[in-house]
């Protein structure tokens, strides 16, 4: 099958279109016939070995973790799928060798759940990953109807679906952006203010009480987080451990398939989508890694891998 791959660690540049050989289906997982991956910063930071103190990578790996599909074969006591099925999945396994960025993969079953009917493929792939961040951390905050809610980096890939399954919650939602993402927030439903100098002031303005709960999704906000949080409110961050210090919560995503099944209900509801910021065919992943790692870009990167 092909596939991309990297022998070695390095910028995209290292990155290859391969044929390797079709992955074997263990016990407990299903194999994918991949419509559609997705770029998450993780990904090219785990290629440039950024992870390798904290993550066992073997080489040449395949890498990718988000993907939408079809069930292509299923191992033994797999009860959960049956070939034909179309899923998602955030298929991270225990070490990094054979991701998404492939015609086929494998994956778990503690990491798949039925495809979203509401999302396209590009989309659906879109969602596994950032999804499951924004969920987990805002459930674990406890967020409730009622609740303000302060997001940063709110037109971010996470961020975006975080004003969205807050809003589901029924939470009012605050949302930090520059000005040119303020239109594409309000879409969504939330209250943008302009990230800089004088946000907690601007965000006291809105909340003159303070915000219940802060989503941290960029960093080095922890400060305009405590400046904002109202008495007995929550606060957690995905990108600076620290957080923890000011009685705060620091997420690392975690595959879960109850979970990832709550998101395709809200997309089907009608109450969650995935913005599409690009598109790229496989042998064209390099240019998605660039594109992405340029930051800036408001929706997901996709990998186009089969129609």
């Amino acid at each position: 099958m092909k596939a991309i791959t990297y022998a070695e660690y390095g910028d995209p540049s290292v990155l290859t279109l391969s044929d390797v050989p079709e992955p074997k289906v263990g016990p407990g997982e299903v194999l994918i016939r991949v419509k559609s991956a997705s770029v998450n910063p993780v990904d090219w930071k785990i290629v440039a070995g950024y992870l390798d103190p904290m993550m066992n990578v073997e080489l040449p790996a395949i890498p990718g973790w988000d993907v939408s599909g079809v069930v292509e074969a299923v191992g033994f006591d797999t009860p959960e799928f049956e070939v034909g099925d179309e899923v998602i999945a955030y298929a991270r396994k225990d070490w990094v060798k054979g991701g998404t960025y492939a015609e086929l993969v494998t994956a778990p079953a503690r990491t798949v759940a039925k495809k979203p009917k509401a999302l396209d493929w590009h989309q659906a792939a879109g969602l596994p990953l950032a999804g499951l961040t924004a969920y987990q951390l805002l459930t674990r905050l406890g967020t409730k109807s009622g609740d303000t809610v302060l997001v940063h980096a709110a037109a971010g890939g996470v961020g975006i679906l975080a004003v969205q399954i807050a809003k589901s919650f029924g939470a009012r939602v605050i949302g930090t952006a520059s000005e040119k993402n303020h239109d594409f927030l309000r879409e969504l439903g939330a209250e943008p203010v302009t990230y800089g100098d004088g946000l907690a002031e601007r965000v006291r303005e809105l909340a003159p009480e303070g915000v219940d709960v802060v989503a941290d999704f960029v960093g080095g906000v922890r400060d305009t987080t405590k400046a904002v949080l109202a008495d007995g409110g929550r606060h957690g961050s995905i990108v600076e451990a620290e957080v923890q210090e000011d009685g705060g919560l620091y997420l690392w995503v975690r595959p879960n398939p109850d979970d990832l099944a709550a998101l395709a209900d809200l997309a089907d509801a009608g109450k969650l989508t995935v913005p599409v910021a690009d598109v790229f065919p496989l042998e064209q992943t390099a240019d998605a890694f660039t594109t992405s790692a340029g930051g800036h870009v408001r929706g997901k990167v996709i990998i186009s891998v089969s129609s």
